[in-house]
């Protein structure tokens, strides 16, 4: 599992211009059942986005191809992490 974090970048202001392919992306990694969630990192720094069933490598090629981060409205950092307990409903985390 993974948390994927898009903070705001030297081309914050080109936001506009790449957000149409940004949330095509995000789509198909909903699609594909890759993202499980994303949501803004408040106040206004960026975004986040919790990734599952994915190798960390295929998660960076995947990363690298969202046009925030092509084009640095955003930098990326990706944390992975390893769940040893979960609440039930997240049970499918630790598989």
């Amino acid at each position: 599992m993974f948390v994927v974090l898009l903070r705001f970048a030297d081309n914050k202001g080109n936001a506009s211009e790449f957000m149409a392919g940004h949330n095509q992306w995000l789509k198909q990694g909903f699609d594909e059942q890759v993202f499980l969630l994303a949501g803004s990192i408040e106040p206004g720094q960026g975004g986040s986005i919790i990734a599952h069933g994915v190798s960390l490598a295929d998660l960076e090629e995947r990363v690298n191809a969202d046009p925030f981060v092509a084009e640095n409205v955003v930098r990326a950092e990706i944390i992975e992490i390893s769940p040893k307990k979960t609440d039930g409903r997240l049970e499918f985390l630790l598989g």
